[in-house]
């Protein structure tokens, strides 16, 4: 498995196995499967109410803990926002059965986002995650994040897809050292991505798929991936990517579906039950 080196020197798979909107038994199952299937980089958040599931599964599978790269998040913390997250990064810890975790990212750009970042450079500091990050914040509140701290977030992970393509952000990312991550990298199946005539054009002409060929696109753009399945024929097909190279004019190409459309949606129930527990 190809890797990114970090800004803090540490080294992290290109492609990864997210279990956002898996219940936690399910998780077990597909994250050995995923395991099994040579993923070595997994993405959980406390949120997502899962992170037994992959603890169990990490147990279970009999692979060395340092072969296996282990992302969660942190959630929102409205208030005592330094202590609150020390402890919560303890209690995903305890839920994972781990020592540590691989990176932390904070979830959200909410909360008392300084008090939550100057108590993850702490964790960092003290070996409970090994590189720190974090999720779907903008430019603005990035640069806010460095100039106001000491550690400079080693992972940026946002909705990144051929339908909003994030060029502006990929330029600001690779300036500041940060590695990008995309969730959402095949839409979640939206817009018609599996049978847009572009993608379909470019998949036939590599004899891939079309999620090879977007997660190929994503790849060489310098953006580690996190596709989700609990298809063990898509999870192979998902990782391997890297026995064809897209040419020019498939770039151009692909270029030309950027709406800056997303797939986000603040009305789905889960989001609004999320935000308003974060809400309080």
């Amino acid at each position: 498995m190809q890797k990114f080196t970090l800004n803090n020197g540490i080294e992290m798979p290109m492609v990864g196995f997210g279990v956002y909107q898996v219940s936690d038994e399910e998780t077990e199952k597909a994250v050995l499967e995923a395991l099994k299937a040579g993923y070595r980089l997994l993405d959980t958040a406390a949120i997502y109410g899962n992170e037994s599931g992959v603890g169990r599964a990490i147990k279970a599978s009999g692979i060395p803990r340092e072969e296996i790269f282990v992302t969660t998040k942190l959630w929102i913390q409205r208030e005592n926002g330094y202590e609150n997250t020390k402890k919560a990064l303890a209690d995903s810890l305890a839920r994972l059965g781990l020592d540590y975790v691989d990176l932390y990212l904070m979830h959200q750009p909410f909360g008392d986002v300084h008090e939550q970042w100057r108590a993850m450079e702490d964790l960092y500091k003290a070996g409970k995650a090994r590189a720190i990050g974090v999720s779907n914040f903008h430019m603005d509140r990035l640069m806010d994040l460095i100039t106001c701290h000491e550690i400079v977030p080693a992972v940026n992970q946002i909705e990144t897809h051929p339908f909003y393509q994030r060029e502006v952000e990929i330029a600001f990312h690779k300036e500041q050292s940060i590695l990008q991550q995309a969730w959402g990298p095949l839409a979640e199946g939206k817009f018609d991505i599996f049978t847009n005539p572009i993608l379909v054009k470019i998949a036939e002409k590599h004899g891939k798929s079309v999620a090879q060929v977007v997660l190929r696109w994503l790849n060489q753009r310098g953006v580690a991936i996190i596709p989700k399945s609990v298809k063990v024929e898509r999870m192979i097909e998902n990782r391997d990517i890297f026995s064809f190279e897209l040419d020019a004019q498939d770039l151009a190409d692909i270029a030309t579906l950027n709406r800056d459309e997303i797939i986000f949606d603040h009305r789905d129930p889960k989001m609004v039950a999320w935000l308003a527990q974060a809400r309080g």
